[in-house]
């Protein structure tokens, strides 16, 4: 056989060859490709599975918070260490998850049905609304809550509604819960953060209890400050602490109310990952034995405890 032949026989012969090899490396890319694909996404839905076993274990313990608080408000005196209604928070371990659980009553907090409209207007511009800002949402939220038809000075009625473009108008009756106070006109999303761990639908009074509320309530009562507040605060937690009578505050009076039947419960469950779930329940307890508790709220949220993102005490 002539040489020529012999040496493009050998040339095809190493073309092949290298044409294999380029082919079979592009398997074994196009393979690793696909392997690792098929790992990250059964590790992402093992993650997920993960995650959504904690967060049930977490919501499982928080629940069991509300429980336990339920249980330990019944108790009341009888008990070595008992459980107030005056939201000060108390550490436990619910099968190797952390729980906090604070409990306050809901005379604490200020009605948006029943309030007066001065204790309302302090809730306003003490949560950082200017005067003519506060004045025309009070209005709105007065509209909103009364049984007529008739505009307030700074207020909203159906016509400003549609006005707005808003496809709803003024219930012109109670607030059933206090998200709906997010519907009046005015209420921006902002604002409503900022007052709704203030406000309540449950108490049905015209004031608060200050021996329970928080530092946010008591700066809304007219005719108080920081100083007067943070000083009474001090007093109360001193006598808490002391197991003494807690005092009274007089420069509330006229916004004062008594305790009520309801109490609302915050249970914070944090799992060792990081992972948090926090129930909120408001309870409803009467001294019957048929049926000692009914609960008109039953929330959840994942979001922080509102003194962890302003920064302002208990």
């Amino acid at each position: 056989m002539p040489a020529a032949e012999i040496d493009v026989s050998g040339r095809d012969v190493n073309r092949q060859s290298g044409v294999a090899l380029i082919l079979v490396l592009w398997v074994s890319v196009l393979l690793t490709v696909i392997a690792s694909s098929f790992i990250v996404e059964r590790r992402t839905e093992a993650m997920i599975v993960h995650n959504s076993a904690a967060l049930a274990r977490a919501e499982a313990a928080a629940d069991a918070g509300v429980f336990r608080g339920v249980h330990e408000l019944y108790r009341g005196e009888s008990s070595p260490d008992p459980w107030r209604r005056d939201g000060v928070p108390h550490e436990w371990t619910f099968d190797g998850v952390a729980v906090r659980v604070e409990i306050r009553d809901e005379s604490a907090k200020i009605d948006i049905n029943t309030a007066a409209e001065p204790l309302l207007r302090g809730l306003l511009t003490s949560s950082g609304l200017k005067d003519d800002e506060a004045s025309r949402l009070l209005d709105a939220i007065l509209d909103w809550r009364d049984p007529d038809s008739l505009k307030r000075a700074n207020g909203a009625e159906e016509a400003d509604y549609r006005a707005a473009g808003l496809t709803y108008k003024p219930a012109n009756s109670s607030f059933q819960a206090i998200e709906e106070l997010q519907l009046v006109l005015g209420m921006r999303p902002e604002i409503y953060r900022r007052l709704a761990p203030a406000i309540t639908v449950f108490s049905r009074q015209t004031g608060v209890n200050p021996q329970v509320a928080s530092r946010e309530v008591l700066l809304a009562i007219p005719g108080l400050n920081a100083e007067i507040v943070d000083k009474y605060i001090a007093e109360r937690e001193a006598a808490r602490r002391d197991k003494l009578p807690v005092p009274v505050l007089p420069q509330a009076a006229g916004f004062t109310a008594g305790t009520s039947m309801i109490s609302t419960i915050r249970s914070e469950a944090r799992m060792e990952d990081g992972i948090i779930f926090t129930r909120e329940a408001a309870a409803l307890l009467r001294p019957v034995p048929r049926r000692p508790v009914t609960y008109l709220a039953w929330r959840d949220s994942t979001a922080p405890r509102a003194e962890e993102m302003t920064g302002a005490p208990h």
